[in-house]
């Protein structure tokens, strides 16, 4: 079985980015673990309440194929977080998957990793996807490489099955 770790904000994540691919990964065979800076109650910014299993300092690259980083204004405790930047680095130079959806490519960019590489974020992180070296497309999803973003909430459904199609490759 296939297994995804989600990085999700403790609180004001959007909510459709993580459960619309959550349930497209979960019903397809795909384990989804879900991981924050805090374990247990997490909130999304309209209404749902998730369950975070494991801190992000303690997810390990070998127990999984792929990360996914949440969006939403939560994400921003991520931007310059040296721990999940060095996570995000160790699933890429191991060959998995790295995404990322919304205004959370700029936890990639900062980590280094979209320099060179086509992608997309949430209007508002162009700037610094750019700033970094990322060539910015504005597509709805952006796949190079091993790397996937998405640019928001109204991408979630097609950011999941380009996951989900790479996963099951």
């Amino acid at each position: 079985m296939k297994k995804i770790v989600f990085v999700v904000a403790p609180e004001v994540f959007r909510d459709e980015e993580y459960i619309e691919p959550k349930n497209i990964l979960e019903k397809a065979g795909i384990e989804v673990t879900t991981a924050s800076t805090v374990v247990g109650e997490i909130y999304g910014k309209i209404k749902i309440k998730a369950q975070s299993q494991m801190l992000v300092k303690d997810i390990n690259v070998k127990n999984f194929d792929g990360i996914f980083f949440v969006g939403g204004n939560g994400a921003s405790v991520y931007f310059d977080d040296k721990i999940a930047h060095n996570i995000a680095k160790s699933f890429y130079d191991n060959g998995k998957l790295v995404s990322a959806i919304c205004i959370a490519p700029v936890i990639l960019a900062k980590a280094g990793l979209l320099n060179g590489k086509n992608a997309t974020v949430f209007p508002s992180g162009a700037d610094i996807l750019i700033q970094n070296g990322a060539n910015y497309t504005g597509k709805d999803v952006e796949t190079d490489g091993n790397i996937v973003t998405g640019n928001g909430p109204e991408a979630a459904k097609h950011f999941a099955e380009v996951l989900l199609q790479i996963l099951n490759s």
